[in-house]
């Protein structure tokens, strides 16, 4: 077993031990979503690297893919606002106007070009306004695949000494699936060819839709995780979650569904860390971002949505209420608020 495998079964282990066996128990885990998104172009090298300096264990790519189906790393297969794509004239006929997840998208989709097309784009900033320090960096790193993601985590782990995991979501499985490009066994491949096809191997897979998450489980030993919108808060009462059971190993909500924020204010703890951890259910809520835009009103710092507001607050509450780890664009935030 290597470095990165050995270290994560020690952690693994304690993290999946119940509260009242564990002593001590695990500390919470720090997914970098995106990477350093909050300062750095999301989904770059740069944005990676730096959260591994601030602390992060997991780093998080979204997996898209290409027209010759390599697994490449944007937020969504639609890429005008996270490339330069939209000024290469080259490229211009490929806009394109589609339904995607029963929403009508327009721009440029990664499954319209090769591998090789895409290594040409350069990533930016995706929010400008709201991270102009971040979109200093636009325009310095290609769009990386998979493979190098996980190349990364693992040199990352070498170089550190401490098991850096990736946390990758499926993005849209069922509209790739209807333009003949499943991703499930690209993925589950792609894991296998890592040596990553385990229960205690440092990997988290994602998705929102239930369906894919079924099938992978079929293909790959590796750990699963149903996330769920704010908007379908159903799929995380009582009976929901038994069902997430029989086929994930944990469950990303929306942080709000953990701690509510009526009035504008962080409220109580609502039941469904209690529940998830009783049926065994990992709990890793999502996304703490720092900016007054993302936060409660009662945690703003000012009227600029860009300045940065108490987003430690939202940290320290989700820690309270016993999730097992927690998706930031800070990590090192998130790994600050921790302890």
């Amino acid at each position: 077993m290597d470095l990165t495998r050995r270290a994560f079964a020690l952690s693994s282990a304690a993290l999946a031990a119940s509260p009242a066996t564990a002593t001590p128990r695990a500390k919470p885990i720090v997914i970098a979503h995106r990477g350093s998104s909050g300062e750095r172009p999301e989904h770059t090298a740069m944005a990676y690297r730096l959260a591994v300096e601030e602390g992060a264990d997991f780093i998080e790519p979204d997996l898209v893919l290409s027209k010759d189906g390599h697994l490449v790393v944007r937020h969504e297969n639609e890429i005008a606002g996270t490339t330069d794509v939209a000024g290469r004239p080259e490229f211009a006929a490929r806009k394109a106007t589609k339904v995607i997840d029963g929403e009508r998208i327009e721009g440029w989709f990664t499954e319209d070009f090769t591998l090789a097309e895409l290594k040409t784009l350069r990533a930016r900033e995706r929010l400008p306004q709201l991270r102009p320090a971040s979109a200093r960096f636009d325009g310095q790193e290609a769009i990386p695949t998979f493979q190098e993601v996980v190349a990364l985590a693992k040199a990352e782990s070498a170089r550190t000494g401490r098991a850096i995991g990736v946390y990758p979501e499926m993005k849209h499985p069922a509209y790739f699936a209807s333009v003949g490009l499943p991703i499930e066994a690209r993925l589950a491949q792609a894991l296998k060819d890592a040596g990553l096809d385990a229960e205690d191997a440092p990997v988290f897979v994602q998705c929102f839709e239930v369906e894919p998450l079924k099938t992978f489980k079929t293909l790959s030993k590796a750990r699963r995780v149903q996330l769920v919108g704010a908007q379908t808060p159903g799929m995380v009462d009582a009976e929901g979650l038994k069902q997430i059971a029989s086929y994930a190993h944990g469950v990303g909500p929306d942080w709000s569904l953990v701690i509510p924020t009526a009035g504008g204010a962080l409220g109580a703890p609502t039941p469904l860390v209690s529940q998830a951890r009783a049926l065994g259910l990992e709990v890793h809520p999502w996304t703490v971002r720092a900016e007054n835009r993302f936060l409660p009103a009662m945690l703003r710092s000012a009227d600029d949505p860009a300045a940065h507001g108490d987003a430690g607050a939202v940290l320290k509450a989700l820690y309270a209420a016993g999730v097992t780890g927690v998706f930031s664009d800070f990590p090192g935030l998130a790994v600050r608020a921790r302890g």
